[in-house]
């Protein structure tokens, strides 16, 4: 399998990432996108992106990223996308033929809001409600998507986010801004629903 978050593509980078998926039919079975996989998410961004990944010789599978969101247009960079047969996931689950197997992955873009002992909670304004809201219907809708996985009788399953599910991966990120990287509402569904690997991005500078 390969992944790779955060790429942020715009239109002067036609070309860039082409190469480096060329070969992957010889390295793995599996693409991962783990979203910001455009710089403003506009429709035009979008289409690099798909022109980078057509024809990379093995089933791709994205989530969006809050750089994604950002002009309002994801509905159509989605398309944009599934157009060029990137499946992308949000709150639902694919199930790919891999080496044999049944290989599942489900997927939510997440939201933020912290950590075990450092969250927020959906407590008090209206704004903060909602803010937290947001993120624990993501989880659900994760935790969902897991559970059709294992119902479908797949060997692996995969957790694929944006957001990050745990602080341990954004080691190297400032302490301040780890509440508006990830959510353990994630994780609690990861880990309720149960996932072999969970793959996110977001943190540029996690390990």
């Amino acid at each position: 399998m390969a992944a790779v978050g955060d790429i942020h593509l715009g239109p002067d980078c036609a070309g860039v990432l082409r190469p480096a998926f060329a070969g992957l039919p010889d390295r793995a079975d599996l693409l991962l996108l783990a979203g910001d996989l455009t710089r403003h998410g506009t429709v035009e961004e979008a289409r690099v992106v798909a022109e980078e990944v057509a024809d990379a010789g093995v089933p791709v599978v994205a989530v969006l990223g809050n750089h994604d969101y950002h002009s309002g247009e994801e509905a159509a960079v989605t398309q944009v996308l599934t157009d060029a047969g990137i499946t992308v996931l949000e709150g639902d689950a694919v199930v790919l033929p891999v080496a044999g197997h049944k290989v599942g992955v489900a997927g939510v873009k997440g939201f933020c809001g912290g950590f075990v002992g450092r969250s927020a909670g959906e407590f008090g304004e209206p704004e903060m409600k909602a803010f937290v809201r947001t993120t624990r219907l993501s989880a659900e809708r994760l935790a969902l998507a897991l559970g059709d996985l294992s119902a479908a009788g797949c060997a692996v399953r995969i957790a694929l986010t944006h957001f990050a599910p745990v602080p341990d991966t954004l080691a190297g990120e400032p302490l301040e801004i780890h509440p508006f990287l990830g959510s353990y509402l994630l994780a609690e569904a990861i880990d309720g629903a149960g996932a072999d690997l969970a793959v996110h991005g977001h943190a540029h500078l996690g390990t």
